[in-house]
């Protein structure tokens, strides 16, 4: 530029219009910048875009794709709880069952344990009754011989004759009592 103002006339150009050097050398430095944007800038900073397009997109793809397998799973685990749900009431059920069969097997077994102590008293009861009828009948009948030989006033010392007049005796009271 000095040499522009040394030279002298140009002093009274207009600051508005660029000299015609400068708007050349303008040209060829926008030139060579467009043309290095355009052959190393612009295709590295489309590699990056694609590439953090694709990552975005990507990551939305594994994000859908992770909800899809969380719901695939939900639905899995609510399947395996209302399973599990179905075969705990079923265990109750079935544990319920076996309680009430094990409280009649008791009931039953009590039952019989009753029954046999009941039939026992009374197979004690009636062997007692016999015995207390076989004593009763030789003490009755030892009396109702001694009562009759005073009665009578012969003595009935013959065994046979005993056994017999006192069998006769009680039949006679069993038949009266049976009446």
């Amino acid at each position: 530029m000095f040499l522009l103002a040394a030279e002298g006339g140009e002093s009274d150009h207009n600051p508005i219009i660029p000299i015609g050097q400068e708007i050349v050398v303008g040209t060829v430095a926008f030139a060579v910048l467009c043309f290095v944007l355009i052959k190393f800038v612009f295709p590295r900073m489309e590699q990056t875009f694609q590439a953090r397009v694709d990552a975005i997109e990507g990551g939305i793809k594994r994000a859908e794709a992770a909800q899809a397998e969380a719901n695939q799973l939900l639905e899995q685990y609510r399947a395996q709880l209302a399973e599990a749900r179905t075969d705990a009431a079923k265990i109750r059920d079935d544990a319920r069952a076996d309680a009430e069969g094990i409280r009649q097997d008791i009931l039953a077994k009590a039952r019989e344990e009753s029954d046999r102590v009941i039939q026992a008293g009374k197979d004690a009861l009636a062997a007692e009754r016999a015995t207390i009828v076989r004593e009763l009948r030789a003490e009755v009948g030892t009396i109702a011989v001694d009562l009759a030989s005073k009665i009578v006033g012969e003595s009935l010392a013959d065994e046979a004759r005993r056994k017999g007049t006192v069998d006769r005796f009680l039949s006679g009271l069993e038949s009266t009592g049976a009446r």
